[in-house]
């Protein structure tokens, strides 16, 4: 086999020179500068804009974007469809009027694929006709006549595909595809790689960044029919999936501006999932499990963030496989297990054949594909105990134990839950959200056209508001210093130690040296710390579930900052575990920085001791590792032992990237020859150099070993 190299990283080249070179140059932004050329269609000409009712709006802006996007065929591209408006990227519907956007667009969830594959959009059609019907003089109506209206915009954008291709005999095999999907029902697996690609394309265009989920799964089946009636090759079918990874890079540009301010051009949650079982229990892994190893390990895309399903009994093949991938770095490939996670949609009250079909909203919390409204609450724990519970430290605070302490902090973790609650619950008493028109989204959910409800309007089967507690290992690290130092060690006053803490350290560097280097904090499977933190987060836990059944949502907690630990630094006082104030401190459930001393392996067995089985959205560990802890076959061993014990230990999430900081800051001081360079931030990946200087640093900051 040959191979290539990419970033200082030794890669197999298994794909042909025209595949490659499509990627090459779709990686170098040659489609996303052109989906930039125009930004949005406008509405200004459009009689009566203004006076029609608002989801009137919305269809016409829908059918203008199908009307009017540029058609982009992209040289030798063996799948079609481009969302080819620039405004799309920025997770707004590309339509203006009067040089303002009209229409947000929806993230955060992961659409019903398989019923496109199985029954195409005109089995989801003749469903909205007859919904049609039935609803027809009732406040449910324009919904209904929004759902077919939107349907009617993506045959329109179909159309004008099938024009262009028609009579190009090298994009022959395209348009015979286009002929019957994405309408019809899938035949073969070239059709279901074009059905689900051209569905996501329109989703994309009309401003949505959606999941798409599992992908062995949906595509398994029609690969190994085609595989063993000999229509196809293995290689052939690698080409194929290939170019649907390539053209999910087309709206890189380089940028790292609004709307993620410095985040990267990459945060479009087009998550994957791999691997695992099905709704009775079987393994789903199958050959497209492997190509999308293989892609990703050749091609090195980030754009589409992928995650592996694995629990106790997965071959060890497979976690050799995503063991040879993640090494190559990039934070591109993540790992479930499946077994946590089951068990935690369980004890929120999932049927277990439901909960077995778990895939992620587009970034890594988890939901039902397809089935699911959700949104989360992100807050930062640590805030919380500097604010609230010791009062900006309030000298004249007195506390007669430390369970006294933890018992006031618990109660303001209560309200700040609480306030969630009634802040996200506010409209409740009249109906759901009822927010602005999100009718393409809800084509793709189940139920909404049943209920004649809006995906914002309570039509998916399941619907979900997620508080996620951040900074955790912040708090527990702070309340444990202060255990301590002044409940235990009695080494200052609490008064005392809070006017230190208000002064920022100020005068008293010894002691700050001595609370940083003395007491061995979260991170390093020290159990006199960990029992804290275990039971801070199943106190949260118990906390967030007691607000289920007061309304018409589900309140599961998660754990997560999403590189929130930078917007929050500032706001941030001194930390009573000797951090000064405005420092930029812990990623999702990973330790805070510098305080890990005992390596990987001591960092999850920390992580998996909290119950994960009660978090049902979600809990996140970043772990980061060097190129030279990872190299060779002992290296991959060593990873795959990292995975395995991972699933044996309890954990539900980790992110695993491998990363030389020296690299990083090469990379910072000449970027244009590491233009593909990706790196896992957080739930998403991000080319290194279109994160902005401060967004580098903490990522440089987290890999220091």
């Amino acid at each position: 086999m040959e191979f290539y190299t990419q970033n200082g990283m030794k890669r197999p080249i298994r794909l042909c020179e025209s595949t490659r070179q499509f990627a090459y140059d779709s990686l170098n932004r040659k489609y996303g500068l052109d989906t930039q050329r125009v930004e949005a269609v406008k509405l200004d000409n459009v009689e009566n804009y203004t006076q029609l009712p608002l989801i009137h709006r919305y269809d016409v802006a829908i059918m203008k974007i199908a009307t009017e996007a540029p058609i982009r065929i992209c040289n030798g591209e063996r799948i079609s469809g481009s969302a080819t408006l620039g405004m799309a990227i920025t997770h707004k519907a590309p339509a203006t009027y009067l040089g303002k956007s009209t229409f947000g667009g929806i993230s955060h969830l992961t659409v019903d694929f398989e019923t496109v594959l199985k029954g195409g959009i005109n089995a989801i059609k003749a469903k909205a006709e007859k919904a049609y019907e039935k609803y027809k003089s009732t406040s449910k109506e324009p919904f209904l006549k929004s759902c077919l209206n939107c349907i009617a915009a993506f045959e329109q954008w179909h159309g004008r595909y099938l024009a262009e291709l028609k009579d190009k005999e090298e994009y022959k095999a395209n348009y015979n595809n286009l002929m019957r999907v994405p309408f019809n029902p899938a035949q073969n697996f070239y059709e279901a790689v074009q059905s689900i690609w051209f569905t996501f394309a329109f989703l994309r265009l009309c401003g949505n960044c959606p999941g798409i989920g599992r992908i062995d799964y949906l595509l398994g089946d029609y690969l190994k029919k085609d595989l063993e009636n000999g229509s196809i090759t293995i290689d052939e079918a690698r080409e194929i999936l290939a170019h649907f990874f390539i053209k999910g890079c087309e709206w890189i540009n380089g940028s790292s501006d609004a709307p993620f301010y410095g985040s990267g051009d990459a945060q479009h949650y087009q998550n994957l999932v791999i691997s695992g079982v099905d709704s009775q229990g079987n393994d789903v892994t199958n050959e497209v499990t492997y190509l999308v190893l293989d892609i990703i390990e050749e091609l090195g895309i980030g754009d589409y963030p992928t995650t592996a399903r694995i629990n106790k009994n997965t071959p060890q093949q497979l976690i050799r496989r995503v063991a040879e991938v993640i090494r190559l770095g990039g934070g591109i490939v993540a790992v479930y297990n499946e077994d946590t996670v089951i068990e935690a949609l369980k004890n929120d009250g999932y049927d277990e054949i439901e909960a077995r079909g778990f895939a992620n909203d587009g970034c890594w919390e988890v939901q039902i594909p397809g089935k699911t409204y959700f949104s989360y609450v992100p807050f930062d724990s640590l805030q919380v105990l500097q604010k609230e519970t010791l009062g900006e430290y309030a000298s004249e605070l007195k506390f007669n134990s430390f369970e006294d302490l933890y018992q006031k902090y618990l109660s303001h973790l209560r309200l700040a839950v609480e306030k969630i609650y009634l802040r996200e619950t506010s409209q409740e008493h009249s109906g759901w959200k009822s927010e602005e028109p999100c009718t393409v989204i809800s084509l793709f959910e189940e139920g909404c056209i049943e209920k004649g409800q809006s995906y914002m309007d309570g039509g998916p089967v399941y619907n979900t508001i997620s508080p996620h507690i951040g900074g955790v290992a912040d708090t527990v690290n702070s309340l444990y210093a202060i255990k301590k130092l002044v409940f235990q060690e009695e080494k200052v006053e609490f008064s005392e130690f809070m006017e230190i803490l208000k002064n920022n350290w100020q005068g008293f560097e010894p002691l700050r040296q001595y609370v940083l280097n003395k007491y061995t904090y979260y991170g390093n499977d020290n159990d006199e710390v960990d029992d804290l933190y275990v039971r801070l987060i199943s106190d949260f836990a118990d906390i967030c579930v007691s607000f289920n059944g007061k309304c018409r949502y589900n309140f599961p907690a998660g754990i997560s900052t999403f590189g929130r630990q930078l917007e929050w630094a500032s706001s941030r006082l001194a930390s009573p575990y000797g951090r000064k104030e405005g420092e930029v401190l812990a990623a999702n459930c990973s330790p805070s920085p510098n305080t890990d001393k005992a390596g990987a392996t001591a960092i999850i067995k920390s992580y998996c001791k909290a119950p994960h089985v009660k978090l049902a959205s979600g809990s996140a560990l970043d772990i980061r590792l060097l190129p030279s802890v990872v190299s060779g076959e002992d290296g991959i061993d060593a990873l795959a032992g990292l995975l395995r014990g991972f699933c044996l230990l309890g954990g539900f999430f980790m992110q695993l990237d491998v990363a030389d900081a020296s690299l990083l800051r090469e990379a910072q001081k000449h970027p244009n020859e590491y233009k593909t360079l990706s790196v896992r931030v957080s739930g998403w990946n991000a080319r290194f150099i279109t994160l902005n200087k401060e967004w580098q640093d903490m990522v440089i900051e987290q890999n220091e070993h």
